[in-house]
C-alpha cells in the first residue's frame, strides 16, 4: 500500500522498509533546521510486531537527516530495530510499554528530547482495555542527537505526571511540547484527558525544564460542528512577533482531524482564531471519499519558519478506514509525515507539497 501512495500531494516519508522501527507506521514529526543544509527529523513509529495491546503508534523513536527539509535519510540509530530511542526494559518505568518522541531543543549544545512513555499496567478507557494508555512525559539527553540517555524523574522515571483523581488530565498527559523563553524559564503544553472527557490542551511552567507546575487547561473541544468538537490535543507553540502562536489538532464527531489556530499575549491565555476551511481548520484532510493518504486525518503538526518569512507545516496523515476493522483504531489505518507550505507569511492558509 506504502507503494501506491508514492507521489500523492502531501506525503513526504512513508512507514520505512522491513526490519526498521517504523516499518508498519511512522508519525509525530519534529523537525529542527539546526543550519543551513542541515536539518533533523525525529519521530515516532512501530513495526508489525510491536505489541499490538499498546493503542498508541508511539511505540519506539527514530531520526532522519535532511539538506533541504525534503528529501530525508533514515539513520540506523543503536537501540531495537534503528531507533534512537526505545522503550524501557524496566518493567517497573513509566516507558515501559512505548517511548514516542514529543518534541527535541537544541540548547547549548545539548539535545533535549521530550517523549511521551506508557507503563505496562492494562488499563480501561471505554470499552478499551490496553497498556500504554498511562502516558505521562519524561526526557532524555545527548550531546550528538544519537545517542539518548534518558533522565529519571519522580514518576517512576517521568518528569511530569497525570492530575490527581477526577481532575481532567487524570488519565494521561501526553505530546509535551517545551517553550524556552528569553528569561530562561520553561513552559509545557500538552494534551490530556480523564475517563470521562475529551482530549484538552494544558500548561505547565518551571524555572529548570525539570520541575513543573500546572497553570491548568488552556484549550478545549469546539462547538457543536467544529472541526474540533470532539476534542483538541497535539499541538505546536512559537513566538511570532512579540506574540504566542498554536497550531493544533482537533477531531470532530465522525473521526475526521484537521489542524486549527490560536493565538496568546502571554502563553497562558488563549483565543481560537476561525480559520477558512470547514469547521474553522486553517488546515483540513483531503476530501472524503478522494482515496487520497491523508483523506481522514491530519494532525501533529510541527512548523518551522523559513528565512524568506513563510512556514513549513511539518504533519501526520491518515487514510479512511471504512473499509477495514474499526477496532484497530490507528493501526487501522496508515499513518505517514507529511508536508504544508504556508502561502507567504501567514499561518492561516496552507497548500500540499507536491500539489499542482
Amino acid at each position: 500500500m506504502v507503494d501506491l501512495l508514492t507521489g500523492q500531494p502531501g506525503l513526504l516519508l512513508p512507514p520505512g522498509p522491513a526490519g526498521w522501527w517504523h516499518s508498519a507506521q511512522v508519525s509525530g514529526p519534529v523537525v529542527l533546521r539546526e543550519a543551513p543544509g542541515r536539518w533533523r527529523l525525529y519521530a515516532y513509529g512501530r513495526d508489525p510486531a510491536f505489541d499490538p495491546q499498546v493503542p498508541f503508534l508511539a511505540g519506539r523513536t527514530g531520526l532522519a537527516l535532511s539538506e533541504d527539509g525534503i528529501h530525508w535519510e533514515w539513520q540506523r540509530g543503536a537501540e531495537d530495530l534503528g531507533a534512537v530511542l526505545a522503550p524501557s526494559r524496566d518493567p517497573d518505568r513509566f516507558d515501559s510499554a512505548l517511548a514516542g518522541v514529543s518534541d527535541v531543543l537544541l540548547i547549548d549544545g545539548l539535545y533535549w528530547l521530550w517523549y511521551q512513555g506508557g507503563d505496562q499496567q492494562v488499563r480501561e478507557l471505554g470499552p478499551v482495555r490496553a497498556r500504554g494508555l498511562h502516558l505521562r512525559i519524561g526526557a532524555a539527553i545527548s550531546r550528538d542527537g544519537s545517542h539518548f540517555v534518558k533522565l529519571t524523574g519522580p514518576f517512576q522515571g517521568a518528569l511530569f505526571d497525570v492530575g490527581p483523581p477526577g481532575s481532567w488530565d487524570s488519565l494521561f498527559v501526553a505530546q509535551g511540547k517545551v517553550l524556552r523563553e528569553p528569561d530562561g524559564s520553561w513552559k509545557l503544553y500538552y494534551h490530556a484527558r480523564s475517563s470521562e472527557s475529551g482530549s484538552r490542551i494544558g500548561v505547565a511552567v518551571s524555572g529548570d525544564g525539570l520541575h513543573w507546575e500546572r497553570v491548568g487547561q488552556v484549550l478545549g473541544p469546539g462547538e457543536p460542528g467544529a472541526f474540533d468538537e470532539r476534542g483538541v490535543s497535539s499541538r505546536c507553540v512559537l513566538r511570532v512577533e512579540g506574540s504566542y502562536v498554536m497550531l493544533y489538532e482537533g477531531s470532530n464527531h465522525q473521526n475526521y482531524y484537521g489542524i486549527g489556530l490560536a493565538t496568546s499575549p502571554d502563553g497562558i491565555h488563549w483565543t481560537k482564531e476561525p480559520g477558512d476551511e470547514p469547521g474553522g481548520a486553517v488546515f483540513l484532510h483531503a476530501p472524503p471519499g478522494s482515496g487520497r493518504w491523508d483523506a481522514r486525518a491530519v494532525g501533529t503538526p510541527c512548523v518551522v519558519p523559513m528565512e524568506d518569512g513563510s512556514y513549513r507545516l511539518y504533519y501526520v496523515g491518515a487514510h479512511e478506514v471504512s473499509q477495514h476493522d474499526p477496532g484497530k483504531g490507528d493501526n487501522a489505518s496508515l499513518h505517514a509525515i507529511g508536508l504544508a507550505l504556508s502561502e507567504g507569511r501567514t499561518l492561516r492558509r496552507w497548500r500540499r507539497w507536491n500539489e499542482e
